[in-house]
């Protein structure tokens, strides 16, 4: 048996081999909050009317089958697709509040910081 010998660098992973650590022009400002949450409030508007159309689409065509089971299967689809739907759109509205609060605190933090 070999005895491990100590090294004064330490271990690294992998995993901590990919992180980069945060430059400057990097760090999270209240214009890139903002900016985040123009861009995915769009994409919740985008995704509630999507889900809107699907919803109505599904509930003024009825499904059509002849045995209980086809049935079964296309109400199940249905489900699931208005569900995967409206699970995108919240994601979205919940990204979106995030990102306002985030900058709402930034820029609070950096007018607490400028009178300090």
């Amino acid at each position: 048996m070999t005895e491990p010998t100590s090294s004064t660098e330490p271990k690294v992973t992998p995993i901590e081999k990919k992180v980069k650590p945060v430059e400057e022009n990097e760090k999270v400002t209240p214009l890139r909050c903002f900016t985040g949450a123009v861009i995915s409030g769009g994409l919740t508007f985008f995704l509630y009317y999507l889900t809107s159309a699907i919803i109505t689409t599904f509930a003024t065509k009825p499904v059509t089958a002849d045995s209980q089971l086809a049935f079964r299967i296309a109400t199940a689809v249905r489900t699931l697709v208005m569900g995967l739907s409206s699970l995108a759109t919240f994601i979205f509205i919940f990204v979106t509040l995030g990102l306002i609060l985030l900058g709402i605190q930034l820029l609070i933090q950096g007018s607490k910081e400028n009178t300090v």
